[in-house]
């Protein structure tokens, strides 16, 4: 049976391959670059997990991303428009890459191919694991018979609730890839400092700076109570995530006293899954990114 419409995400949305191959997803890539290399497809010509170990094994080599091209998206959107498939795009905040605009001229290229295609292209105002909820719940909707326009609409609605709650090993690579903004303000370029940073709307804030990797970590959690605790919020109308980066025993900790202080909170969670952070955002962040993302349910 013909499905009724089809999601596509750019490489930012950091899902595990399986889970995007379970759930009908398909993923554009971006790709990263160490030094002077060629730029490599991450998942398809590096992984994840080997990018990390190349950031960790050269600490003074600075990897650079770039985005998918037109082509690469008209690629994938083109045999669904020859089949007669809607496509919904969700990609990357606009304001920390021009992923969208690379869709939207793929889209442009085959209206003028196929002047019946629907394609929607969305930008997600968020990025990483947080992103990937918002395809998940994309994927919900369709899965559940909503329409075309009510998927749309209904993600329209809830992406702006999205949050996530972050920290890194260090402000180096912020600097270095040009996103340190609002936080250099707050973080400056005292030796040690970490900065705790949210991204609401699209942007990054400045939410805190510890010299302790502990202390900023749990600062993490306390913002995502806040938040919950703002939006008086029923814990079964959020969806959550964990997002980490190098090391995975650090992110499985890290998602238990997650878990651990939302139940302390009398929050009723069963588990929240552990995603790892791709290299669209590591490498901005670094080898050790960790935390948080929630946002509204679709349903």
């Amino acid at each position: 049976m013909k499905e009724a419409y089809h999601i596509v995400s750019d490489g930012s949305c950091d899902l595990p391959p399986e889970l995007a191959g379970e759930k009908n997803i398909t993923v554009v890539p971006f790709y990263v670059s160490f030094g002077n290399e060629d730029y490599l497809k991450e998942t398809k010509e590096i992984g994840v997990r080997e990018f990390y170990q190349k950031m960790v094994d050269e600490p003074g080599v600075y990897p650079k991303s770039s985005m998918p091209s037109a082509q690469d998206f008209a690629d994938v959107f083109e045999p669904l428009v020859k089949a007669g498939i809607p496509v919904i795009c969700i990609c990357i905040t606009t304001k920390f890459s021009g992923s969208m605009q690379s869709a939207l001229n793929a889209k442009q290229m085959l209206l003028e191919e196929y002047p019946k295609a629907q394609i929607a292209v969305m930008d997600a105002a968020v990025n990483t694991v947080l992103q990937g909820l918002l395809v998940l719940e994309a994927v919900r909707l369709r899965d559940n018979g909503r329409s075309y326009e009510e998927t749309i609409k209904r993600l329209e609605e809830i992406k702006g609730t999205g949050r996530i709650f972050f920290t890194v090993g260090g402000i180096e690579y912020l600097k270095h890839g040009g996103r340190i903004g609002k936080v250099a303000g707050v973080a400056g370029s005292v030796l040690g400092i970490r900065p705790i940073i949210t991204l609401k709307q699209g942007e990054i804030f400045p939410s805190g700076i510890g010299r302790s990797r502990r202390k900023t970590v749990d600062k993490t959690i306390e913002l995502l109570l806040e938040y919950l605790k703002e939006q008086k919020a029923d814990i079964k109308d959020y969806s959550i995530a964990v997002g980490f980066g190098y090391d995975e025993g650090e992110g499985e900790e890290y998602r238990n006293r997650v878990l651990a202080a939302l139940r302390e909170k009398g929050y009723s969670i069963s588990g929240i899954p552990l995603y790892q952070i791709g290299a669209t955002i590591g490498v901005h962040t670094g080898p050790y990114p960790i935390g948080v993302g929630v946002i509204q349910k679709a349903l």
